[in-house]
């Protein structure tokens, strides 16, 4: 698999998961794959069990991809998961094998202010742009 391959696999899956289109959302994964959310300590193993999971979450779901890195069987996307109109800052590093996903860890980070410190230094960014 090659990685515009791969680039258009993430593209069609944040695409999905933004849409709430949980079959399509979970075609990228192996059915053995791993997902890991080392701020809770979670680990959820196979394909069907993280498709569930992320079914059963009740909250309103937004997906605004800001950027797409990776090659050859690594790939992070940095995005903001918006719950409910609260944004949370977002990185999934994917680890492929055979052109699926293996393994995916997310971290999530909410939104804080400069310190006062740097605060002279710093350019405020704006909203998110998408893909």
């Amino acid at each position: 698999m090659n990685d515009r391959t791969v680039r258009t696999a993430l593209e069609r899956h944040w695409y999905a998961s933004d849409a709430g289109d949980f079959q399509v959302e979970h075609e990228i994964y192996h059915e053995d794959a791993m997902l890991d959310y080392p701020q809770s300590g979670e680990r959820i193993r196979g394909r069907h069990n993280i498709q569930e999971s992320r079914f059963l979450q009740p909250n309103k779901k937004r997906f605004t991809v800001r950027r797409i890195v990776g090659s050859g069987d690594l790939w992070v996307t940095e995005f903001v998961l918006t719950y409910d109109g609260t944004p949370s800052y977002t990185v999934s590093i994917m680890e492929f094998r055979e052109g699926l996903v293996s393994h995916e860890t997310q971290y999530f980070a909410d939104r804080f202010d400069p310190a006062p410190s740097r605060a002279h230094l710093v350019e405020r960014v704006g909203e998110v742009t998408s893909f």
